[in-house]
């Protein structure tokens, strides 16, 4: 027979719930603690991966979720009505200044419609974007202040700026402006399309087929339908739809960009079994931590109530109805907790945010107020409460009337000797679960602190810092630094300013490094010519190329080379791969090592060069050159004889060809590199590369300073580079040493916040496991008081209990951290390219000296409350 009973099941519930009201309070306050816990972390995880994608959208230039790069108009239009587009952008590059005064700024002149304005950050705060059909330009106000321009509707300016390697002088009027953001790499001159397709036509490029094949030519950036959660994928099917592709040159090739600043774009990249590990560790942590929380509570409160649920089911109480009440009594109390939790949380992550983000340079500091934090939080925190309350319902849904009567936690043993510490031991001991959850709850803080402390002790700023620079001081034209041009005579630094430099004093150490003006030459296998230009040609282009390129008595293919010449402290920073640099120190050494392309993890491309160790590599220096048509065989002296539209191929008439052995198989830092790729790539000593060369232009003047001498010599460099001499600038390893500690400190401030929520709610924990233990041991407590036991012999052993959850505790995370660290963190070395794992243990000096406090202290206040009854009022308590 079906009897309707969920009314007497949901009154009992109440009625029940409304006689504990003191573990009612604890059992809220675990619930609150555990949902600020969520809370707090997911708002400072939102409003630092928010302020984090800003940052990462100046840093990229724009905020669109990607795009096509390099189109013609008909794929232009073919591509921007796909159905997977939610908004389209239209963008056209032109040209770019480099002389003075914008040798130290990337300044860009192009046309882009409004939506790839907005997406840019170019919005006119003042007058508007320019018109069609007219002379107008909108900019910046550093472009405006390099010009010397007063920011005005209606002013002129002139630039004079390089297109498609025509140079061209175009005056403009201003039409708006916006405010400078130097987060952004990139400044813009943004010019009507109508002025673009004149100033093409003026120097006689042609948008379909620049020599450059990006002048003029038609950029697609896409706001997508399904938002940044799959950008490759999503522009990979656009291209499909129309019969293109992004992997392989050729006819149906487009290239494409996806936009890093989005996370999900980033993680897309990241994901490996590892990383996936490392992040669900993380987060099954942190909702393990609130599970042991609130089971805890509500474990010892079920124990508690044992015998109100063995009296319940003599009048025939079912085992489901059991479990409903306790259910019930958990929602109820989630329905005051987890709000409380969650304003608490949000406040807490609010406050902690901006001191986190302070501490990193341009990250820009905004509190989440996304949805998805409260409701993920909410849902985080109810699910922990409904699982944590299963197993102390199947336990009262379990014990039998007769049982409950007589329960008392654990069993009874035989007897032994007896003293404060071996009561506290069986006290633990009888409550195996109960003793197991609080120290594991205690152990996650102290886990969770120390995993905080090595993580950010593991920044190697060494690798950090010589991913960008090399020495203290590298000192260079500074075009070099901005637009890494290809390398010439006029970017030469002058013999004076090095000597100025040297002037200065507190110098350890000093090379340079020769760059390459001159033309070289190597030959190579046609096989060898296609591998190391497959990408840049479609099959019919390369047949072309390899039909306009000299070859050699041998047959083989003529390719250019880029050689660079340095001194032995230049060679002290090159990382060897295979064989040896001892060689190439070697006055008049005919020693060479061929340069490998090594990436920030130090994975080397074995395909990024031909040359072996001990292989010959003959160099042709070529000093005077000749062009001929492959057609007819015509010859001309000079390239400016080739008449246009006419087929040529170069070749050399007057050249010295030198045999050089590999000696070493090397990778170059950036910092001393030419900062592009186009070519196979040598070093040679610098003195080698003078005498077989004759050309000693200095690329880069790197050097070393003393501790004292750094600060001195970074004062003078900046004002010799801004009021001296200008044309020059420099990189300094303080600057990046300063963006480092920006990053460290960032990662110590969360994880510390991190810590410092998770420990506040471990502590708290372990108040409620002594306070709830306490209450629910009141006749017990008291009966060991009736027989003779005294009061300060019941605090000591209290004190004991507290005193051995803690060392148990800190005992339990020393050997997670011993076993699990090296595990994890082989994920995060994964992650951080500059990370290096290094044990430090010094949170237990701080952790266990603060447990064993707090074990003496929760036990005597718990003590002291518990002391304000009479032995027999709690004799007859139930």
């Amino acid at each position: 027979m079906k009897v309707s009973n969920r009314k007497c099941v949901r009154h009992l519930a109440w009625k029940s719930l409304l006689a504990s009201r003191t573990r009612n309070l604890i059992a809220i306050v675990a619930i609150a603690l555990t949902t600020m816990l969520f809370t707090s972390l997911f708002t400072i995880a939102l409003s630092i991966n928010e302020g984090f994608q800003q940052s990462n959208f100046r840093q990229v230039g724009g905020f669109s979720h990607g795009g096509f790069k390099y189109m013609t108009q008909a794929q232009f239009n073919e591509l921007k009505d796909d159905p997977l587009i939610s908004q389209w952008g239209e963008r056209r590059y032109l040209g770019m200044p480099t002389e003075e005064p914008f040798n130290k700024s990337h300044v860009e002149v192009s046309f882009a419609d409004a939506n790839e304005a907005h997406w840019m950050f170019c919005d006119p705060v003042e007058g508007s974007l320019p018109q069609e059909g007219t002379d107008q330009a909108a900019t910046d106000t550093h472009v405006l202040e390099l010009l010397g321009i007063k920011p005005e509707i209606g002013a002129e300016f002139t630039l004079t700026f390089d297109v498609d390697g025509h140079e061209t002088t175009q005056t403009f009027t201003l039409c708006g402006w916006w405010e400078y953001d130097e987060a952004i790499v990139a400044n813009h001159v943004l010019i009507p399309e109508s002025r673009v397709n004149e100033v093409l036509a003026e120097v006689g490029v042609n948008p379909d087929n620049p020599d450059d094949g990006m002048t003029g030519r038609w950029n697609l950036d896409v706001m997508l339908k399904s938002g940044s959660r799959h950008i490759e994928r999503d522009l990979n099917q656009i291209l499909e739809n129309y019969g293109y592709q992004s992997e392989n040159a050729g006819d149906n090739y487009i290239d494409t960009g996806v936009n890093w600043g989005y996370t999900g774009a980033r993680m897309s990249d990241l994901v490996d079994p590892m990383t996936v590990i490392a992040i669900a560790g993380v987060i099954l942590l942190i909702v393990f931590t609130g599970y042991l929380i609130i089971y805890n509570v509500f474990q010892i409160s079920v124990a508690g109530d044992i015998r109100f649920y063995g009296l319940l089911k003599t009048i025939g109480t079912t085992p489901r109805q059991l479990r409903r009440i306790i259910r019930l009594q958990a929602l109820a109390l989630s329905a005051v907790g987890i709000p409380i939790g969650l304003v608490l949380g949000w406040l807490i992550g609010g406050q902690l945010t901006p001191v986190i983000v302070a501490r990193l340079n341009g990250i820009m500091p905004m509190t989440s107020v996304s949805p998805w934090i409260f409701a993920i939080s909410a849902a985080f925190a109810l699910l922990t409460v409904l699982i944590s309350c299963r197993k102390p319902g199947r336990m009262a849904a379990r014990v039998s009337p007769v049982e409950a009567v007589r329960y008392t936690e654990g069993s009874s043993e035989k007897a032994r000797k007896v003293s404060p510490f071996t009561m506290a031991w069986a006290n633990l001991g009888r409550s195996k679960g109960k003793t197991v959850v609080t120290v594991l709850s205690l152990s996650l803080a102290v886990v969770l602190l120390t995993v905080t402390v090595n993580f950010a002790g593991g920044f190697d700023m060494d690798k950090y810092v010589s991913n960008f620079t090399a020495s203290d001081f590298i000192v260079a034209n500074a075009g070099k630094f901005q637009t890494s041009t290809v390398f010439s005579d006029e970017q030469a630094l002058p013999q004076s300013a090095i000597d100025a430099i040297n002037a200065q004093g507190g110098i350890t150490d000093s090379g340079v490094v020769y760059g390459q003006t001159f033309g070289a030459l190597e030959y190579v296998t046609e096989d060898g010519f296609r591998q190391n230009k497959e990408r840049l040609y479609t099959p019919e282009e390369m047949d072309n190329l390899i039909r306009l390129t000299d070859r050699n008595e041998a047959g083989l293919l003529a390719d250019s080379v880029q050689l660079s010449g340095m001194s032995p402290f230049a060679l002290d920073h090159l990382t060897v791969l295979e064989g040896e640099l001892s060689a190439l120190y070697e006055t008049g050494s005919r020693a060479i090592a061929a340069v490998y392309f090594e990436d920030e993890y130090g994975n080397i491309d074995r395909n990024s060069h031909w040359a072996r160790l001990g292989d010959t590599v003959t160099l042709r220096y070529v000093e005077e050159s000749e062009f001929y048509d492959p057609d007819t065989g015509e010859v001309w002296a000079a390239y400016e004889d080739i008449p246009d539209g006419a087929n040529w191929v170069e070749r050399p008439v007057q050249y010295r060809d030198v045999d050089y052995t590999v000696a070493a198989l090397v990778a170059v830092p950036f910092a001393l590199s030419y900062r592009y790729y186009g070519s196979d790539e040598f070093i040679l000593n610098d003195q080698t590369f003078v005498q077989d060369s004759g050309t000693d232009s200095v690329m880069y003047y790197a050097f070393d300073t003393t501790d004292e001498a750094n600060a001195a010599m970074e004062s003078f460099l900046a004002d010799y580079t801004e009021n001296v001499n200008p044309e020059l600038d420099y990189e300094s390893k303080a600057t990046y040493a300063g963006e480092f500690e920006s990053i460290r400190s960032m990662f110590l401030l969360l994880g510390g916040a991190l810590s410092f929520i998770v420990g506040l709610v471990g502590v708290l924990n372990f108040f409620n496991a002594i306070l709830t233990g306490i209450i629910a041991r009141q006749r017990e407590l008291a009966v060991l008081q009736a027989v003779g036991m005294t009061g300060r012999q019941l605090r000591a052993m209290l004190i004991w209990e507290g005193l051995l959850y803690a060392l148990g505790a800190a005992g339990l995370a020393l050997i997670l951290t011993l076993t699990l660290g090296p595990v994890a963190f082989q994920a995060v070395e994964g992650l951080f390219w500059f990370f290096t794992y290094h044990l430090n243990l010094s949170p237990f000096l701080f952790i266990i000296p603060l447990f064993a406090l707090l074990g003496v202290c929760i036990p005597v206040l718990t003590g002291r409350a518990m002391a304000k009854h009479t032995v027999v009022e709690r004799l007859r308590m139930e």
